[in-house]
């Protein structure tokens, strides 16, 4: 299975910042290119206060920084200039990471859905929508939120796919700021085939496909977790992606460029699951020639290694 799409990761809050600019932009899409990608997923357009657009309502009504220089714009000319498609990552308040409570990303991104469509909807590279909340089980409200924000993001745009990037909640799923690597209370391949019916079945006329996280599980697990999220999905006519993590969850230091050896587990156990895309988080950061982590070169190498004999 080949990795086609990427997340670009411009706002983040736990993976250090590597200060491009457009022409080291241009030079990842190439390298992009060149290992076959042809999807990028802005992963949100704004985090807290700071944006990659410079939104007139976030700026105004919520206080939100203007950016140096407009990202979307300069993702879409490139997805444009290389061939690729792009998704546009909804804005992240933060307020729901605080509190629980969905009701604000509702609240805010309806005007952010707008403001984008009528800035950005015309470029021929916006191709469609991510829903950036993430959720791993039944959380209050979750199936509320994506209905509402999907049902806006296709009704504003003629339709244009939307999909959605959960995490399993298995024994790695620990908060990024916790000191441990895993945890006891992981979910069982039953629960979470019965909490994802009952989602999937509340917003799959909304959502058009989702991408599971793939690495808060163990590599044993792999593929009894992928045939029950492929099951479920075709079952609710729901395109079926995984988002193939490119970092180590299983080092100490989070989070550096994963092992070769750990993504190829995970993209073979995906293939056999029969899944529809791969994508992964991220390759910017984790295995771009041109990373400030030096292991990510050789990542990339290994992996235009590895899918050359494919």
């Amino acid at each position: 299975m080949r990795i086609t799409g990427t997340f670009i990761d411009e706002i983040s809050h736990d993976i250090p910042h590597q200060n491009w600019g457009p022409r080291e932009w241009e030079k990842d899409f190439q390298y992009m290119q060149a290992a076959g990608i042809d999807t990028v997923i802005v992963i949100r357009c704004g985090y807290r206060k700071f944006l990659t657009y410079p939104s007139d309502y976030l700026i105004s009504k919520h206080q939100c920084y203007a950016p140096p220089i407009d990202l979307i714009d300069l993702y879409l000319t490139l997805a444009e200039r290389y061939g690729m498609k792009l998704y546009f990552g909804l804005y992240d308040s933060g307020h729901y990471w605080d509190t629980g409570n969905l009701q604000f990303e509702i609240d805010a991104n309806f005007y952010v859905i707008d403001e984008v469509w009528k800035k950005y909807g015309h470029r021929t590279a916006f191709k469609g929508w991510y829903l950036s909340t993430e959720i791993s089980r039944k959380t209050k409200g979750a199936i509320e939120a994506f209905n509402s924000l999907g049902q806006m993001c296709k009704q504003i745009s003629g339709n244009l796919p939307v999909f959605i990037s959960p995490w399993i909640d298995g024994k790695k799923a620990v908060m990024a700021a916790s000191g441990n690597l895993t945890k006891e209370d992981a979910v069982s391949i039953l629960e979470h085939e019965t909490e994802w019916n009952e989602i999937f079945e509340g917003i799959h006329q909304n959502i058009d496909a989702v991408a599971f996280q793939d690495g808060h599980i163990d590599y044993h697990e792999l593929h009894d977790f992928f045939s029950v999220n492929k099951k479920l999905a075709s079952k609710y006519n729901l395109a079926c992606w995984t988002n193939a993590e490119s970092f180590d969850r299983d080092m100490p230091i989070k989070f550096l460029p994963i092992k070769f050896e750990k993504l190829k587990l995970k993209l073979e156990a995906a293939g056999k699951s029969e899944y529809d895309k791969a994508i992964t988080f991220e390759f910017s950061h984790f295995m771009s020639p041109q990373s400030s982590y030096i292991q990510a070169h050789h990542l990339y190498n290994r992996y235009l290694e590895y899918i050359n004999t494919i």
